[in-house]
């Protein structure tokens, strides 16, 4: 008889079926989900308020429905409000292809390259649009956005100055946000920031760097070359900030003489989306290419010689530099970048000349007429798009009569009103904005003759940029659409396959979630909008906070932070703040289990704290008696612990309450890390068991997809003694004045309703039954492959939590096969590799996650076994250690045509046992030589004869 019940969500999410449960249940030694739980999960701990929950879930279709009305509330008006965020004109090609394609969007970090080379292409094409634009050596391959990556320049610059004061220049006239984030930044690190304005020269006493904007957020263009001459004559180091839409037609920065420029790409087709994601950029000279934080990729070659990219220097990840890493950004915003850069190649060089003279012809026009009928004082005689309009006592009448006509400016003051121009600004736009100002309509003077842009002669652009085939040769439609086809066909995402990396959660990330991101009524809303015009997204941001706080115990939740690195930042800043307003600012030490994840020692260095690392016992748990006696050795100045719950060893550690209650005893904080979070959500809650405050990723265990190393959001929980310290926003006063963590209010907003969409379509019994079906995954993956690859940690009770942790040392020590040959090797089996040799050396952390069905399982355990077969043949003496499938992988389709010389066959080495019948995957390349890439730095597309032979 076939079942004709209709399947929920939940059903469509888990893929474990009812039956296949059942095995894997009976292979893991218990009867149900709920003796799971009791099984694995500490009793002290175990929350059962989801446990009998009622059916509180929507199905797909009402769910979409509830956005569409949440998407109906919101006004989008024609947005002129600039202040770095700007309408583009997105290519549909680049909607449909990217933005919308999970080839692109369900993609992880690109740290196996070999199988990650459409990615890395596009992110090299980036640096170099961004290098060229700017006027620099070299990019990096994007940062979270503007505002924080002037706050990486900042420190930056100050990692690099050999000047030995704490002071830092910032002009007065950069973009509020900016200046805000800096002020969050400068204060916990004790650089104490000098704000001027710069145009009229440099303030006495030493500085180590200076800050400026061009344009600026008043419009205003200005020739800073003496500026910063000066600056280099007093030994100190220089930042800017530009556009880059800008940078077509104005001289760059770096022609300038800057030391590093920052900024963002979203209007390079990137939507508004109330204020993110977007990709920001950090650009320098050659000698600070080592103090570059973020990601960077460079060009190196494979094991036969041809041009190949990858992520270098790795060895500035957190992971492994920890409490000296450069900062703790450990993403990027991938995606973002992915649509910046391809919206460069579309248009190519003279197709953002275009569009720049454009903007700025429109703004031109519109200051002209204004000032030519007397209706404003034009305060700046140059600028780009921006015009900054002096109206005394007039500017509210001008803003509400502006907004009758649907367009929304900026109100300045009372006195002054800011209008920016864009790529989606028309003649009627300049029209209507003329008539509000009592300017009249087209007429004589109207838009139909478009001024001059008003840039001065002399710093009119006459350098060449974009010089690159990649930004020339996909003009048309059908060479794009195949130029993107081409690249995601040389990346394994989870449209192709099960990623398998522990810690990150690589989950099933629905097409209902994803719907609505490109929504204009979502994705056309101005971050700094009147709140009249925002009451959807205003609602659902409401609605998640509520529900966060919720299904983790916590009093409070902050969507600002736009990644987990930037949540930890904010959770550890409350606890700072926390501290200081009780009078025991000397608080300072962070207690840190050494299992932790690298961005917690980074953050807690940012927070301005001490870093104080606990070890852990042999069975990865935290070190009880180690703990105790660090606490007791800076009892007086103990400000929090950092743990990460489960551990990152994945395991549920049976003294969780036992250590939250040691720390506050001692009058510490207790952060609860939250990158594992898919072992608790609805089985227990950090913040009923010892947590104060907690960052949580809502790309893992929330579904936003990792877009390839970015977007992600992190939002920050707290109890409610920590509610006065979450972060604020200055052009956000329902935020209150807690420190500004992201240029934008509420983060990475137009992403959020992928996360509504999930909790709401899972209910509480759906959210349970998900984490419990990840912990049986992992569990029954460890009880398949013990026997081949030892679990490194388990529980008292011999479970692990969602992820485990398989041994290859052994395997590595009597036969010479490296971690590096079997992650590599999977590849040729069609897998993207486990995460490798984290937390401990040597080893593959796997996590499954709840949305892999059990033939998806099996096949990676297949896979697993049969490459435990081929060590044991390189073991035995019949392969040699330096010649044998493992070795050599992994194994493209060129290689296997070309002459054969191994003593392993070619179907051997690309259709190995156990492949099953998986749809082949051949990787792009074969192995990357890391090493030659860190030692002959090429970070910018290399010129076409590298291409050839």
């Amino acid at each position: 008889m076939i079942d004709s019940t209709p399947q929920g969500f939940a059903d469509r999410h888990i893929g474990i079926s009812s039956d296949a449960l059942d095995h894997i249940l009976s292979v893991i030694g218990v009867d149900s989900l709920d003796q799971l739980a009791t099984r694995a999960v500490p009793g002290d701990i175990l929350d059962q308020a989801f446990a009998n929950a009622q059916h509180d879930a929507a199905s797909e279709f009402e769910v979409h429905a509830e956005l569409r009305a949440l998407a109906a509330r919101n006004t989008v008006t024609t947005s002129m409000i600039g202040l770095g965020y700007y309408t583009p004109l997105t290519p549909p090609v680049l909607v449909r292809n990217i933005l919308e394609n999970p080839a692109w969007y369900t993609a992880y970090t690109p740290y196996q390259p070999e199988i990650s080379q459409g990615r890395l292409e596009v992110l090299l094409n980036f640096q170099t649009m961004v290098a060229d634009l700017t006027g620099m050596d070299m990019a990096n391959s994007s940062l979270l956005d503007e505002a924080t990556a002037a706050a990486e320049a900042m420190t930056m610059l100050r990692r690099a100055s050999r000047s030995k004061s704490p002071r830092f220049l910032v002009d007065t006239d950069i973009f509020p946000q900016t200046r805000a984030v800096l002020e969050t930044r400068a204060e916990p690190l004790g650089i104490e920031l000098v704000h001027s304005d710069l145009t009229a020269g440099l303030p006495d006493g030493e500085f180590f760097g200076i800050l400026v904007q061009a344009p600026a957020a008043s419009g205003r263009v200005h020739d800073w070359t003496p500026t910063f001459a000066a600056a280099h004559e007093r030994g100190a180091l220089v930042a800017a900030g530009a556009d880059l839409l800008a940078l077509a037609l104005v001289t760059p920065p770096g022609e300038m003489g800057a030391d590093a420029v920052f900024g963002t790409t979203q209007r390079f087709g990137v939507p508004m989306g109330f204020g993110g994601p977007h990709a920001g950029y950090l650009a320098t000279r050659q000698p600070y290419a080592r103090q570059l934080p973020g990601r960077l990729v460079g060009v190196s070659k494979d094991a036969d010689g041809n041009l190949a990219y990858r992520l270098a220097l790795q060895t500035r990840e957190q992971h492994i530099r920890r409490e000296k890493a450069t900062s703790n950004i450990c993403t990027a915003q991938v995606l973002l970048a992915v649509m910046a850069a391809s919206y460069a190649s579309y248009h190519g060089p003279e197709g953002l000349r275009a569009i720049a003279s454009r903007v700025a012809s429109h703004a031109a026009t519109l200051a002209t007429r204004l000032a030519a009928a007397g209706a404003a004082e034009i305060v700046h005689e140059h600028f780009f798009d921006t015009i900054l309009a002096r109206v005394p006592g007039r500017a509210r009448a001008i803003q509400e009569a502006a907004r009758a006509e649907g367009i929304t400016l900026r109100l300045v003051d009372a006195d002054h009103l800011g209008i920016a121009c864009d790529e989606a600004t028309t003649t009627a736009h300049i029209d209507a904005v003329a008539a509000a100002f009592g300017a009249g309509g087209s007429g004589a003077q109207g838009s139909a003759t478009q001024g001059a842009p008003a840039i001065p002669a002399a710093l009119v652009r006459s350098s060449d940029y974009l010089t690159h085939p990649a930004f020339h040769l996909y003009r048309t439609e059908t060479a794009m659409l195949r130029y993107l086809r081409s690249l995601a066909d040389k990346d394994i995402a989870l449209d192709r396959s099960m990623i398998p990396l522990g810690s990150c959660t690589m989950k099933l990330n629905s097409t209902t979630e994803m719907e609505a991101i490109t929504w204009p009524e979502f994705s056309g809303l101005h971050p700094f909008a009147p709140a009249e015009d925002t009451e959807g997204i205003r609602a659902l941001i409401g609605d998640l906070e509520t529900w966060l706080a919720e299904v983790t115990g916590y009093d409070r939740v902050s969507l600002q932070p736009n990644a987990g690195s930037q949540g930890e930042l904010a959770g550890l800043l409350a606890i700072r703040g926390y501290h200081h307003a009780r009078g025991e600012a000397h608080r300072d030490v962070c207690v840190i289990p050494s299992s932790a994840h690298g961005t917690n020692a980074a953050s807690a260095v940012m927070a301005g704290m001490r870093v104080v690392v606990v070890k852990c016992r042999d069975n990865g748990d935290v070190d009880l008696d180690d703990l105790r006696a660090k606490i007791a050795a800076h009892a007086e100045s103990l400000s929090a612990i950092m743990i990460t719950y489960p551990s990152t060893h994945g395991v549920f550690e049976h003294d969780i309450r036992d250590i939250c209650a040691a720390v506050h005893e001692a009058g510490g904080q207790v952060y609860v890390d939250g990158a594992n979070l898919n072992a608790l959500v609805g089985v227990a809650r950090p913040g009923h068991f010892g947590g104060d405050v907690s960052h949580l990723n809502l790309h893992k265990t929330f579904c936003i997809p990792h877009g390839g190393g970015g977007p992600g959001v992190g939002p920050v929980a707290v109890r409610e003694h920590l509610a006065p310290f979450l972060p604020g926003h200055p052009l956000a006063p329902e935020l209150g004045d807690g420190p500004t963590i992201s240029a934008a209010p509420y983060g990475s907003a137009s992403i959020l309703p992928i996360s509504w969409a999930y909790m709401r379509m899972m209910g509480t019994a759906g959210l349970r039954r998900a984490t419990l079906t990840a912990i049986a995954s992992a569990n029954y993956l460890a009880r398949r492959l013990d026997e081949y690859f030892p679990v490194l940690y388990t529980g008292e009770d011999g479970m692990v939590a969602h992820e485990c942790i398989l041994d290859v040392r052994p395997l590595s020590k009597a036969t010479g096969v490296t971690i590096d040959d079997v992650a590599k090797r999977l590849a040729d089996y069609g897998f993207h590799a486990p995460t490798m040799s984290f937390p401990v050396p040597g080893t593959l952390m796997v996590e499954p996650t709840e949305s892999e069905d059990l033939a998806e399982l099996d096949a990676f355990c297949d896979a697993m076994i049969a490459i435990r077969k081929e060590i044991d043949r390189v073991g035995s003496g019949e392969w040699p250690v330096d010649d044998n499938p493992l070795r050599g992988a992994p194994h493209t389709a060129e290689c296997l045509v070309e002459d054969w010389q191994h003593p392993y066959d070619r179907k051997t080495a690309a259709y190995p046992a156990g492949i099953g019948t998986r749809p082949k995957v051949w990787p792009a390349v074969r192995r990357i030589d890391g090493a030659f890439g860190d030692r002959n730095l090429v970070c910018s597309c290399p010129p076409l004869e590298a291409y050839q032979g």
